[in-house]
C-alpha cells in the first residue's frame, strides 16, 4: 500500500512546483498514517473493470479521503464512504463509458440555449480545482467562461439516495456583475444562481435521486466564505431558505426540494404575467433537455 500512495502522489501532484511538493510530501505522512483505511477504498476501486478505469485516469480520491474536504468535520472515515457510495451510484446507474469519462474532466452537456449569438450550455464535469467540495460539478457557462456552478457528490443518508450540494460559485471575472445582470435579462429574470440550482434539481431528478442536501455556512468545509471581520462573503444558508430550503437537524445541512416551488399565474401581478410565461416556458424546456440529455447515459 506504501507504494500506491507514493505513485498516487505522483500522479496528483507536479513535483517541479515546490507548493505542489510539499502538499504530496503531506498527502504521502497523511496516507501512511490511514494506510488500512486507504487500502479499503483502494480495493473498492479495484472491484469492477469501470472503477478500475476511473482510478487510472483520477487520482483524487486518495487524496481527498486524507484531506479536511467535503463538510466541516468530516472524517476519513465519513470521506472514504461517501466517495464508495458515490462512485457506486453512478456506476449502478451510468452506461460504464460515460461513468469513466465523469471520472475526471471529461464533460458532458445537458442543456443548450437555442440563441444563436451566444454559445450558453451546461455540462455535467469533475473539476480538479473543484475537489475540496465535492465529486462532480453542474457547470453553466457562456462563451466557455463560467458563470454559475454547484459542486456536489452523492451519497446515502438513511439508505436514501441524496445529493449533497459542498459548494455553490459564481463568476470570477472582472466584469461579473454585468455579466451576471445580462444572463438574468435572457433568463427571463430569473436570476443565475437561481437557475443552476434549478438545474441541479433536474439533474437529480434525471439520476433518480430521492433527496438534496446543502452544506450550510456551518458546514462549509472550510468556512473560507467568511471574512476576516466576520461578514459573510456568501450566506448559503439565507439562499437555501430563499429556495424553499430548510434547516436539518444537523446544522452543518439544510434540506432542498427536489423541484422548485413555482408561483401561480393568480400570485403573479398583472403587469409581470408575461415575463413569468416566458420564463416558466423557458425552465420546462431546461426540464425537458436535461431529463433527455442525462437519459441518453443511464443504462
Amino acid at each position: 500500500m506504501l507504494a500506491e500512495i507514493r505513485a498516487v502522489a505522483h500522479r496528483a501532484y507536479r513535483f517541479e512546483n515546490p507548493r505542489e511538493r510539499h502538499r504530496a510530501l503531506v498527502f504521502m505522512v497523511r496516507g501512511l498514517l490511514h494506510r488500512k483505511q486507504l487500502r479499503e477504498l483502494y480495493e473498492f476501486f479495484q472491484e469492477t473493470g469501470a472503477r478500475r478505469a476511473v482510478y487510472e485516469r483520477n487520482p483524487f480520491p486518495m487524496e481527498q479521503a486524507t484531506r479536511a474536504f467535503f463538510y466541516a468535520g468530516s472524517t476519513v472515515r465519513t470521506r472514504i464512504a461517501l466517495i464508495k457510495e458515490h462512485y457506486a451510484f453512478l456506476e449502478a446507474r451510468l452506461k460504464p463509458a460515460d461513468f469513466v469519462d465523469l471520472a475526471l474532466d471529461r464533460p458532458r452537456e445537458i442543456w443548450r440555449s437555442p440563441e444563436t449569438d451566444i454559445e450558453w450550455t451546461a455540462c455535467l464535469k469533475l473539476e480538479p480545482g473543484q475537489r475540496k467540495e465535492g465529486l462532480l460539478s453542474v457547470i453553466m457557462a457562456v462563451n466557455g467562461t463560467p458563470l454559475y456552478q454547484i459542486i456536489f457528490w452523492i451519497e446515502q443518508r438513511d439508505h436514501v439516495p441524496t445529493l449533497v450540494i459542498g459548494a455553490m460559485q459564481g463568476p470570477n471575472t472582472e466584469d461579473a456583475q454585468d455579466f451576471v445582470r445580462e444572463m438574468t435579462k435572457r433568463a427571463h429574470r430569473f436570476r443565475t444562481k437561481n437557475l443552476i440550482l434549478y438545474m441541479t434539481q433536474a439533474v437529480a431528478r434525471a439520476l433518480g435521486i430521492q433527496r438534496i442536501l446543502a452544506v450550510s455556512n456551518a458546514g462549509y468545509y472550510a468556512n473560507n466564505h467568511i471574512r476576516r471581520d466576520r461578514k459573510l462573503k456568501t450566506d448559503f444558508g439565507a439562499f437555501w431558505e430563499e429556495a424553499g430550503g430548510w434547516k436539518t437537524e444537523d446544522e452543518r445541512f439544510y434540506e432542498l426540494p427536489l423541484t422548485l416551488p413555482r408561483k401561480t399565474m393568480e400570485e403573479v401581478p398583472t403587469r409581470k404575467r408575461a415575463v413569468y410565461r416566458r420564463r416558466f416556458a423557458f425552465l420546462d424546456e431546461i426540464d425537458r433537455e436535461i431529463e433527455e440529455r442525462v437519459a441518453e447515459i443511464l443504462q
